[in-house]
């Protein structure tokens, strides 16, 4: 049985759309088993063979800060359910609450890896190719080293391997162009180590990639600052948004858009459809002694149930054990790093 903790509370729906997805993913899932944390009223009439509720008093909020969130509510459903990877009771937790409040707590709670300064939030974007490519950090760390760039390249790696079955995933640095002499000092002390490493066999670094590069699927995994990666999320998710805005319009008007746009339609709808970031949902927090998911916090059923198909795959694949493997194979090039930022919002 592969057992996840959830945290039903969080997000902007909270349970009436984190319960719904908890059913579908038991029901579709038989080797799974979930323990549902939340406020006793919420959990009230919940019922499945499969499913254990346990109750928190507290709730941390979209709008809580850190502190409010790691000294505070020592007893919310976030905390109670990072708690139950610690203890061993789940193998992973899955939460769409506050991204800060959530990077903190499990920090906090499960530690990192040792080799690892800083973990780093990972996640997937469509690309051209019908696939994904895997790009972190998407938002936890804004000011990074090299070092802390070679560290996500090596996180990133063995997410994929689980994710994609690839067990020697390319890896690609975002810069301003290809050339080895183009970017920051950072970027380019950083491409210096991720070559060394590359050079190794720790890491299958195929050089720098552009912007474009992440939605055309030149390479498997992108590793950038959580600056960058945060615009790159948001922007993916903003041309969804404009596709799907785009065909409503076309619906909407004359004759003849009608027609041209029901002539069009299996195309465009396959279209959106690879766009839809839904389906790409549910980021991995790499770097910690535990799994932990982050979902989107206006996820829907669908969407909070691809962040739970996530976190079962992890936890199916010992994405911890095969992130501590590449650890160890990297370990000649992983020297301490200092700096960072706070957990940002994604």
């Amino acid at each position: 049985m592969i057992t996840l903790a959830v945290d039903c509370m969080g997000g902007d729906h909270g349970p009436r759309v984190t319960l719904a997805a908890c059913r579908r993913f038991l029901d579709e899932h038989a080797d799974a088993q979930l323990l549902l944390v939340g406020l006793p009223e919420a959990l009230k009439g919940f019922a499945h063979e499969r499913a254990t509720l346990i109750h928190a008093s507290e709730v941390v909020t979209m709008e809580d800060p850190v502190e409010v969130a790691l000294r505070r509510k020592k007893d919310s459903s976030m905390r109670v359910a990072i708690q139950q990877v610690k203890s061993g009771a789940a193998a992973a937790a899955v939460s769409a609450g506050n991204t800060g409040a959530l990077m903190a707590i499990a920090r906090y709670i499960l530690k990192t890896l040792d080799g690892i300064d800083r973990p780093a939030i990972a996640s997937q974007l469509p690309n051209a190719l019908g696939g994904s490519t895997t790009v972190l950090d998407l938002g936890a760390n804004v000011d990074c080293t090299e070092q802390h760039l070679l560290q996500f390249a090596v996180m990133g790696s063995a997410l994929d391997s689980v994710l994609k079955g690839k067990e020697q995933p390319t890896v690609g640095l975002l810069n301003i162009g290809a050339e080895a002499i183009k970017g920051s000092e950072v970027i380019k002390k950083a491409g210096e180590l991720l070559r060394q490493a590359g050079n190794s066999g720790s890491l299958n670094f195929v050089g720098n990639v552009e912007g474009n590069d992440i939605f055309k699927g030149t390479t498997d995994i992108v590793v950038c600052d959580g600056f960058v990666g945060n615009v790159a999320l948001k922007t993916g998710e903003g041309l969804a948004f404009m596709v799907s805005s785009f065909l409503k319009q076309e619906f909407s008007r004359n004759i003849f858009t009608k027609l041209s746009a029901i002539i069009a339609y299996p195309v465009l709808s396959a279209f959106k459809k690879r766009l839809d970031h839904r389906r790409y949902n549910g980021a991995a927090l790499l770097g910690l002694r535990g799994l932990v998911f982050k979902s989107h916090g206006s996820a829907d059923e669908l969407a909070f149930g691809q962040a739970l198909n996530r976190a079962y795959d992890a936890a199916r694949n010992n994405l911890l054990d095969r992130v501590r493997r590449r650890i160890a194979s990297a370990a000649p090039f992983l020297l301490p790093a200092e700096g960072g930022s706070a957990p940002a919002s994604i």
